[in-house]
Protein backbone atom coordinates (compact mmCIF):
# COMPACT_ATOMS: atom_id res chain seq x y z
CA UNK A 1 0.00 0.00 0.00
CA UNK A 2 1.49 3.34 -0.90
CA UNK A 3 0.35 6.20 1.24
CA UNK A 4 1.08 10.00 0.29
CA UNK A 5 3.44 11.18 2.56
CA UNK A 6 2.00 14.81 4.18
CA UNK A 7 4.50 17.37 4.15
CA UNK A 8 6.15 18.70 7.45
CA UNK A 9 3.50 21.43 8.90
CA UNK A 10 6.92 23.84 9.19
CA UNK A 11 7.46 23.45 6.07
CA UNK A 12 4.80 26.44 5.02
CA UNK A 13 6.08 28.81 1.98
CA UNK A 14 7.48 31.89 2.50
CA UNK A 15 4.59 33.39 1.48
CA UNK A 16 2.14 31.85 3.71
CA UNK A 17 4.64 32.02 6.78
CA UNK A 18 4.74 35.92 5.80
CA UNK A 19 0.87 36.20 5.94
CA UNK A 20 0.30 34.24 9.09
CA UNK A 21 3.50 36.25 10.40
CA UNK A 22 1.31 39.54 9.98
CA UNK A 23 -2.00 38.36 10.62
CA UNK A 24 -1.94 35.96 12.99
CA UNK A 25 -0.15 39.10 16.05
CA UNK A 26 -2.52 41.28 14.29
CA UNK A 27 -5.50 38.84 15.25
CA UNK A 28 -4.57 38.71 18.55
CA UNK A 29 -4.40 42.30 18.56
CA UNK A 30 -7.24 43.10 17.55
CA UNK A 31 -8.89 41.03 20.46
CA UNK A 32 -7.58 42.57 23.10
CA UNK A 33 -8.59 45.95 21.48
CA UNK A 34 -11.61 45.12 21.22
CA UNK A 35 -12.21 44.05 24.64
CA UNK A 36 -10.60 46.80 26.00
CA UNK A 37 -12.76 49.46 23.80
CA UNK A 38 -15.67 48.18 24.26
CA UNK A 39 -15.46 47.54 27.68
CA UNK A 40 -15.69 51.19 28.65
CA UNK A 41 -17.48 52.23 25.10
CA UNK A 42 -21.47 50.95 24.22
CA UNK A 43 -21.80 50.10 20.36
CA UNK A 44 -25.49 51.26 20.64
CA UNK A 45 -24.08 54.99 22.12
CA UNK A 46 -21.46 55.30 19.39
CA UNK A 47 -23.89 54.27 16.89
CA UNK A 48 -26.07 57.28 18.20
CA UNK A 49 -23.40 59.30 18.20
CA UNK A 50 -22.12 58.86 14.98
CA UNK A 51 -24.35 57.32 12.50
CA UNK A 52 -27.79 57.48 13.88
CA UNK A 53 -29.79 56.51 10.68
CA UNK A 54 -28.17 53.32 10.64
CA UNK A 55 -29.82 50.36 11.79
CA UNK A 56 -26.59 48.60 13.71
CA UNK A 57 -27.37 45.84 16.31
CA UNK A 58 -24.91 45.83 19.25
CA UNK A 59 -23.75 42.53 17.91
CA UNK A 60 -22.57 43.95 14.62
CA UNK A 61 -20.98 46.59 16.38
CA UNK A 62 -19.07 44.37 18.59
CA UNK A 63 -17.98 42.62 14.88
CA UNK A 64 -17.24 45.91 12.70
CA UNK A 65 -14.86 47.00 15.79
CA UNK A 66 -13.17 43.91 15.87
CA UNK A 67 -12.61 44.02 11.52
CA UNK A 68 -11.63 47.82 12.21
CA UNK A 69 -8.75 46.93 15.23
CA UNK A 70 -7.85 43.54 13.00
CA UNK A 71 -7.23 46.05 9.76
CA UNK A 72 -5.65 48.82 11.78
CA UNK A 73 -3.18 46.18 13.88
CA UNK A 74 -2.67 44.18 10.20
CA UNK A 75 -1.36 47.84 8.61
CA UNK A 76 0.71 48.09 11.72
CA UNK A 77 2.45 44.65 11.09
CA UNK A 78 2.42 44.80 7.50
CA UNK A 79 4.02 48.08 7.64
CA UNK A 80 6.89 46.80 10.13
CA UNK A 81 7.53 43.93 7.69
CA UNK A 82 7.62 46.31 4.92
CA UNK A 83 10.54 48.12 6.79
CA UNK A 84 12.35 45.27 8.04
CA UNK A 85 12.49 44.09 4.88
CA UNK A 86 13.95 47.33 3.34
CA UNK A 87 16.50 46.90 5.96
CA UNK A 88 17.80 43.24 5.39
CA UNK A 89 18.25 44.56 1.25
CA UNK A 90 20.61 47.69 2.41
CA UNK A 91 22.43 45.25 4.72
CA UNK A 92 23.14 42.97 1.45
CA UNK A 93 24.29 45.68 -0.19
CA UNK A 94 27.97 45.34 -0.75
CA UNK A 95 29.39 48.37 0.84
CA UNK A 96 30.55 51.83 -1.46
Amino acid sequence: MNVPRQPPLDDAGPRVRRIGAILWPSFFSAGVCTMVFFAFIDPLELRDITFPQLQITRELGYTLGFFVFWLATAASSLFTWILLRAVGRDQRLPPQ
